[in-house]
């Protein structure tokens, strides 16, 4: 089974960038879409980006034009460019791959996002 790890989580401060990193152990492209999901403390896990295998996004509104999602197939990586951070973006990080009827997690990274 594909394992993923996430990196590049790390306390940053608001306003400041991240770029978060997710490498697979096997193949991406056997999956329909790769996501990045966050659970931040008292608070349920939730969707922050998905890219589908042909390479289309979509964002949570609250990261629209700030976050960036992308994947290289060749490298077997997605990443998430998180730009313009504020406290509310606190959380740890997971990489997920997505079939339909299973879906395989990272172990997440964690980003304090320091006001």
């Amino acid at each position: 089974q594909v394992q993923l790890v996430e990196s590049g989580g790390g306390l940053v401060q608001a306003g400041g960038s991240l770029r978060l990193s997710c490498a697979a152990s096997g193949s991406i492209s056997r999956f329909n879409a790769m996501g990045w999901y966050r659970q931040a403390p008292g608070n349920l896990r939730e969707l922050v980006a998905v890219i589908s295998s042909g390479g289309s996004t979509n964002y949570v509104d609250a990261v629209k034009g700030r976050f960036t999602m992308s994947r290289d197939n060749a490298k077997n990586m997605v990443y998430l460019q998180m730009n313009s951070l504020n406290p509310e973006a606190t959380a740890v990080y997971y990489c997920t791959a997505e079939r339909v009827g299973y879906s395989i997690w990272g172990q997440g990274t964690q980003v304090p996002v320091s006001s």
